[in-house]
């Protein structure tokens, strides 16, 4: 591309996005070199949190084996806070959290665990509480402080534009590289602004790409932001040239296990699914190097919740090294085939029936421009189905198959 044309883009840039004039190099792509795992309160509790539910949810987390698979955060969401001091410094609701944050950063560190936090780019959170607009430094030298590792930072009560983001969300990074602590920083503007072009730029490990997820596979009714989990997988599947270490697209949380429940996930027609489809949740936000963060009761997980969560074949596609969100190769009204490579040359390929009933399938791997011949492992099967160049077989609706493809040698 010649100078004139590299100026043109540059304009071009600055029209569409005119808030990249101000973005600054984003130094902490290292922050979150696999997409981040854990837990989070929000579909489960909303608002209504307090330090001993999250006490028992992180020793939950450790006896049921979610820790020791990979799920080493808990996310506080909104709700936590309660107004600012004398000094303006943003202070923990003494109600729900009587011990303070810091106490409860050591417990979960203890739990070799690490522990998120949120916040929202206004005066106000999205359910109403404090927010950090205009205090940006004094609350990252606060969540320092607090030992805090992550930042969910909302978009609640903001202008619309573009530029207003870019710029509010660069000076809260700019803040949190100030407070002498590494925190991970997830941008939350639902996608509304296409943050996959600006957001890494403006310091963010992952942005979220769509409205909240709710508890149900499609959403029926048209209405915006009821998105179930096949409507943001459509959206978020499409954005794989954007992904890679410290830079992840993030489709929003698992409601794998929720089955309905009551609150966030459950307004709006989130009515639960069957265990197929939040098995297809599993599968799909893994093979697009999504953060995995559950949003059930870990206390009580049911079998199949835990067969889901916990599959650590499944788990290790996601948090593949190489860090490729997958590509579709074959995307029609009744299937979508997705491939990912992963490191040592091998491959995930993810096949999925979008139609109302089971049906068979057969699929070539040259047809997904992989040539010759591999061992298939089924990742839910847990087992080696054989060398081929071809997988054949039933996909029940909404299921979702997912194989590990290892070459063969000398062919």
């Amino acid at each position: 591309m010649n100078r004139k044309s590299n100026l043109l883009l540059f304009i071009l840039c600055l029209v569409f996005f005119p808030g990249l004039a101000q973005v600054k190099p984003n130094n902490n792509s290292q922050l979150a070199p696999l997409p981040p795992m854990g837990w989070m309160t929000w579909n489960f509790f909303a608002d209504n949190i307090n330090e001993k539910d999250i006490r028992e949810m992180a020793d939950a987390m450790v006896a049921s084996g979610m820790v020791e698979a990979g799920y080493n955060y808990i996310f506080i969401d909104d709700g936590w806070q309660g107004g600012r001091d004398n000094r303006n410094n943003i202070i923990a609701d003494p109600a729900k959290f009587p011990s303070g944050i810091k106490a409860l950063a050591d417990y979960v560190h203890g739990k070799g665990m690490k522990l998120g936090i949120y916040s929202d780019a206004a005066q106000l959170t999205c359910a109403g509480y404090t927010a950090s607009l205009g205090f940006e430094e004094q609350d990252a030298k606060t969540f320092a402080s607090w030992d805090i590792d992550y930042l969910k930072y909302d978009y609640c009560g903001a202008p619309k534009d573009s530029a207003t983001a870019v710029a509010r969300y660069t000076k809260m990074s700019d803040a949190l590289r100030k407070s002498g602590r590494d925190i991970v920083f997830g941008i939350c503007e639902w996608g509304q602004r296409k943050p996959w072009h600006w957001a890494a730029e403006a310091g963010g490990q992952l942005w979220r790409t769509t409205y909240d997820v709710r508890d149900k596979w499609k959403n029926l009714s048209g209405q915006e932001n009821a998105e179930g989990i096949l409507d943001i997988f459509d959206v978020n599947a499409g954005l794989h040239a954007f992904a890679g270490p410290g830079r992840w697209n993030d489709p929003d949380m698992l409601v794998v296990g929720l089955y309905g429940r009551k609150g966030p996930s459950g307004d709006l027609g989130g009515i639960g699914m069957n265990d197929i489809e939040y098995q297809s949740q599993m599968s799909l936000w893994s093979m697009m190097a999504a953060p995995l963060v559950a949003t059930n009761d870990v206390r009580y997980m049911n079998a199949e919740t835990s067969r889901i969560l916990l599959n650590k074949e499944v788990i290790a596609v996601n948090q593949d090294a190489l860090g490729k969100q997958a590509e579709r190769k074959i995307n029609n009204a009744t299937w979508t085939v997705l491939v990912k490579p992963l490191q040592n040359d091998e491959y995930a390929i993810a096949i999925l029936n979008r139609g109302e009933t089971a049906r068979n399938y057969t699929i070539g791997f040259s047809e997904l421009g992989l040539d010759g011949k591999y061992e298939v492992r089924d990742l839910w099967a847990h087992k080696v189905l054989g060398k081929s160049q071809s997988w054949k077989g039933k996909v029940q609706s909404h299921e979702t198959k997912v194989f590990r493809l290892k070459k063969v040698k000398g062919k």
